[in-house]
């Protein structure tokens, strides 16, 4: 059963370039949100379908810090990888502490997205 994902970013690129790099069968994107309060509105409605937040930190309405807490506050097991840029350590440090499982740093590649995602979920997740 493939992987339900739900990818958070205000960048229609980014957004559109993270469900790129998870186009086969082992990934299923149950949904996109373009910021954090619209992420937490979609968690709720598709929390059965959805394995992984793929959240991006700095977002208008609601960044991603504050998304992962209410996330994690409506389902304390479901994994959060961030995506950050580079020198965003004290960023990191706060979505760490929200809740968040993993990180991602831009710019990334395909296999830094599905690493990434087993780094949270371990290698049996992906096979």
């Amino acid at each position: 059963m493939p992987l339900g994902i739900l990818i958070v970013d205000d960048s229609d690129y980014m957004r559109s370039r993270i469900k790129s790099a998870l186009d086969d069968d082992r990934f299923s994107i149950v949904a996109e949100a373009p910021n954090g309060a619209w992420a937490v509105k979609l968690y709720r409605k598709f929390h059965e379908q959805v394995d992984l937040v793929m959240m991006d930190i700095v977002m208008r309405k609601a960044n991603g810090i504050k998304a992962t807490a209410a996330i994690k506050e409506l389902d304390a097991e479901v994994a959060i990888v961030m995506c950050t840029s580079v020198g965003q350590r004290e960023k990191m440090k706060l979505a760490a502490k929200a809740g968040a499982d993993g990180y991602l740093t831009k710019p990334f590649t395909d296999a830094d997205i599905t690493d990434a995602i087993e780094d949270v979920l371990g290698p049996q997740a992906l096979a």
